[in-house]
């Protein structure tokens, strides 16, 4: 079996919301997470659903709701399969065996469903724009609540993403995006150098001093002052580049800051704090390892991404339904047609698997195209193709 052999008493029970949550001390929010993941673990592997990418992120859902007010600051979940952990700590641990199942609670974050779902959204690229929104809705309201997007690293291939990205750093208000990247892996000597680095850039005595330095070299006269500053920038940014691929966000009009270390509560909450207190859009680069507390998840995460029902103790899938699904259905009759038929062409949006096509690209795969999350370019593509 695959549960934890650390024993402590149940915290879950008695986090209602996640006021609750921020009562706890932190040196207790490991245990919480442990037991948050098991708890996962147990619902999806009697209705299937979505694991590793939930199993990857419990940290930085916990860190978030501890640090920011949620719900008047606001969280933007875009490839909100990964809100299972904030559901259980946002007053529905009591409905969570029902996910995914008929009248129970939805595998994506709902509106509908709780006051902590901002916005309703199933695959990614839609929720930095949504969270711009709240930026502009926030400005003309007067309000004071914080804006936060959590992005996955799938979302970065979605031009909608970018069109976001740009309204953001032209506006130049205060916005936090997090890229949750489940895909890279960071080396302890850079992880520790850069952690220490992100948190030191957040700071009050870094900022302070650089708005400082920023005002001093302005007022130099004769142009040396400018030339100063410009030089001091390309510094900064070679510095940080060293480390991290900051430039691009830099250059939209995002601090950039990390990447850290997306599981450790020491990295994750000063580096929020710090973010809390500064001004303008923020772009944090968190690493989160996908099935993580979870062995078959974490050789396998693409199979556990969106798993059917499974033998815990295993990670076996539980004896299949003699009854062909949809897809199945669909694949077979598309792979029929495609024969027949040369002028068939199949495109996705980074679901080849979840759409059947990813079977009809193994007979045919010069007729198959993957455009990455890019929906709105698939549909033109199409357009042209045809």
């Amino acid at each position: 079996m695959f549960r934890s052999t650390t024993m402590f008493m149940s915290m879950l029970p008695h986090i209602q919301s996640p006021a609750d949550l921020r009562r706890l001390p932190t040196d207790q929010l490991p245990a919480l997470s442990a037991e948050i993941r098991e708890r996962i673990i147990d619902v999806v592997s009697a209705n299937g659903g979505h694991l590793s990418s939930n199993l990857g992120v419990v940290e930085l859902t916990l860190a978030l709701h501890y640090v920011f007010n949620t719900p008047h600051d606001q969280i933007v979940w875009d490839t909100s399969n990964q809100t299972y952990a904030h559901k259980l700590v946002t007053g529905r641990q009591a409905q969570f065996h029902t996910i995914r199942q008929w009248g129970g609670l939805s595998g994506f974050a709902k509106r509908e469903e709780s006051p902590y779902d901002a916005f309703n959204a199933g695959h990614a690229g839609t929720g930095v724009s949504a969270a711009v929104g709240f930026v502009a809705a926030r400005e003309l309201a007067g309000s004071d609540q914080r804006v936060v997007c959590v992005v996955g690293d799938g979302a970065l291939t979605a031009g909608l993403t970018y069109e976001g990205l740009n309204q953001a750093g032209a506006m130049g208000k205060d916005f936090l995006l997090i890229l949750n990247d489940n895909e890279m892996s960071i080396s302890k000597n850079v992880g520790a150098i850069s952690s220490y680095l992100s948190r030191l850039i957040t700071g009050s005595l870094y900022t302070k001093l650089r708005k400082e330095a920023v005002t001093i070299l302005k007022h130099i006269p004769g142009g040396f002052g400018a030339s100063m500053l410009r030089a001091g920038r390309l510094a900064e940014e070679a510095a940080k580049g060293l480390l991290s691929p900051s430039l691009l966000f830099e250059e939209l009009g995002f601090l950039y800051v990390g990447p850290i270390d997306g599981q450790r509560f020491d990295h994750l909450l000063p580096t929020l704090e710090n973010i809390k207190k500064l001004k303008g859009p923020v772009f944090l680069h968190v690493i989160t390892k996908k099935g993580l507390g979870y062995p078959p998840a974490e050789r396998d995460p693409v199979f556990f991404h969106s798993a059917p029902a499974f033998v815990r103790e295993t990670g076996k899938p539980r004896q299949a339904s003699s009854v062909p699904s949809y897809t199945n259905i669909f694949t077979r009759t598309l792979i029929r047609l495609a024969r027949e038929q040369s002028n068939i062409i199949g495109i996705t949006a980074a679901m080849p698997g979840g759409t059947g096509l990813a079977g009809v690209a193994e007979e045919f795969p010069d007729r198959i195209y993957d455009v990455g999350i890019a929906e709105q370019h698939a549909i033109t593509f199409a357009a042209g193709l045809a």
